[in-house]
């Protein structure tokens, strides 16, 4: 079971109500951060066995930097995304998607599709 989850989501509320839905499945926040700068640290250090990753950060910047530092070390990790699929960068097509707004269910389902 994947009960370390790093989180990665610029919108304070949106992180804590993330960290809500862990405590309720039974898992635990690893940690969080809102942007590429203050994610990469965190994948060093490790200590959490996935991710949620918002595509979308702050100042426009992307998560690409940070799924590509999971994948490297085969981390499992999904995409929170309000969007379509095709703005996945190419790379990361097929990994899995978590649908925004989330709720309870979608959480629990892509962090156990992770497992």
């Amino acid at each position: 079971m994947t009960n370390r989850v790093l989180l990665v989501e610029d919108e304070p509320l949106i992180a804590m109500m993330l960290e809500d839905f862990l405590d309720v499945l039974d898992r635990q926040c690893a940690g969080t951060a809102d942007c590429v700068d203050a994610a990469m640290p965190l994948i060093e250090a490790g200590g959490f066995d996935c991710a949620i990753l918002d595509v979308n950060l702050r100042g426009g910047e992307k998560s690409w930097p940070i799924a590509a530092a999971l994948a490297e070390r085969q981390v499992p990790f999904v995409f929170a995304t309000g969007g379509a699929d095709d703005m996945i960068a190419d790379e990361f097509r097929g990994r899995p998607i978590l649908q925004k707004p989330f709720t309870l269910d979608g959480v629990e389902k892509a962090l156990d599709a992770l497992a």
